[in-house]
């Protein structure tokens, strides 16, 4: 009898390893046929928003990771929520995938009865590569070039004002509340479809200000169109050293801050979503794409599936207790 039909510890070995090549090249088959059409990487915003811009330098590079085209699909819509309910109804194969920040998948089964998906439920974990934190930017049209000047050039407009928010029930628009009852003027919140539309009517001075990420503002704050005034978190932004947090200016209790990841449908195989991870890692570790999101405002680092389902989870709590403070009903 040949030695590998027997039953010595050697014998057991080789099965095992053959056993194991066979199931790694099944999972190779598998996935390779799952993504012969290319890889869709949904996004939950319209195109020219900072998510957006984010998504398309992923793709760019994922697509020599996994050996597939990988092509942005703007899914734009109520906060991103289609885009994660499509999400819900793909194939679990590896070949749709989420780009996301916190809003869609910790902050809206808050803050909306019947969403349409249970991240804990639907979706899977694949990869975060980034934490980042929101700001508050002024229009050209406005004087302002502080968070006090906007203060007092809005108590001049009879004490209220607009602000722009990327999206309805969404952390921008509870801290335009926290900022007005800070500063006791008159702030109302005025969601827009994405960053997108909301940066068109900032830079068409239809809108006085507006609250959302650092990469929606940047590159027209580094333009001179809008004017960066505050940022949340503990400490100052490197792509923003000049702007003041509002930690600095007495407004605390932010210090949690909004993160980056990748999803996938709930029951995607392990391998796979650990395949794709470690394509998004080596993604993150290169020196131009760090480059790039560090310089659109984002705080890089690499965070594997676990970790990333641990800060999503973390992070819904904290905001849980948040949103019932502030007295909201989910609609």
């Amino acid at each position: 009898m040949p030695a590998f039909f027997s039953n010595s510890p050697s014998a057991s070995a080789g099965r095992r390893q053959l056993l194991a090549l066979l199931a790694a090249f099944v999972f190779s088959s598998g996935l390779a046929q799952a993504q012969s059409g290319g890889v869709r990487l949904m996004v939950g915003f319209p195109a020219g928003g900072g998510t957006d811009a984010i998504a398309r330098i992923f793709a760019d590079k994922l697509k020599d990771q996994l050996g597939t085209s990988v092509v942005v699909e703007n899914k734009a819509g109520a906060g991103g929520q289609l885009a994660a309910q499509a999400l819900k109804a793909a194939p679990a194969d590896g070949s749709v995938l989420f780009l996301t920040h916190d809003h869609t998948v910790s902050i809206l089964p808050l803050v909306v009865k019947n969403p349409g998906f249970d991240p804990a439920k639907d979706f899977v974990a694949v990869a975060g590569f980034a934490t980042f934190v929101n700001a508050l930017a002024v229009s050209g049209g406005t004087p302002a070039k502080s968070v006090n000047d906007y203060v007092a050039w809005v108590k001049s407009q009879g004490n209220k004002g607009n602000v722009g928010v990327p999206a309805p029930a969404s952390v921008p628009e509870f801290l335009v509340k926290v900022i007005g009852q800070k500063y006791q003027i008159d702030l109302a919140a005025a969601p827009y479809r994405g960053s997108a539309p909301m940066m068109a009517d900032m830079l068409g001075n239809q809108i006085g200000a507006g609250v959302a990420s650092i990469p929606d503002f940047i590159e027209n704050h580094k333009a001179g169109k809008v004017r960066v005034v505050a940022v949340l978190g503990n400490t100052r932004q490197a792509a923003l050293p000049d702007v003041p947090t509002f930690a600095e200016l007495g407004l605390a209790g932010f210090e949690d801050v909004p993160y980056y990841g990748i999803f996938a449908p709930a029951g995607t195989p392990k391998a796979t979503i650990d395949r794709i991870a470690e394509a998004v890692a080596k993604v993150v570790a290169m020196p131009d794409v760090r480059e790039k999101l560090t310089a659109m405002g984002l705080t890089v680092g690499y965070m594997p599936p676990a970790q990333l389902a641990s800060r999503e989870q973390a992070y819904a709590q904290t905001w849980t207790k948040i949103i019932k403070a502030s007295g909201f009903q989910a609609q």
